[in-house]
């Protein structure tokens, strides 16, 4: 695990298995860190194996 920035941090994560456990895992910590909701946490594939959850803005809500 990579801290970037005090917002965002970056995964490599190998075991496919575990991929939505450690993704879910990782995005209540951040959330929890910002205190914040998990809504707010935007995860990328920035690489092959490899996530960046981020904290979004303050960008209105999307509309369902």
């Amino acid at each position: 695990m990579t801290f970037n920035t005090a917002e965002s941090v970056t995964l490599k994560i190998w075991d496919r298995t575990s991929l939505h456990e450690t993704l879910d895992s990782a995005v209540s910590d951040l959330s929890a860190r910002h205190n914040t909701t998990s809504c707010r946490i935007a995860v990328t594939c920035s690489g092959p194996n490899t996530f960046t959850l981020s904290v979004r803005g303050n960008e209105p809500a999307l509309a369902l």
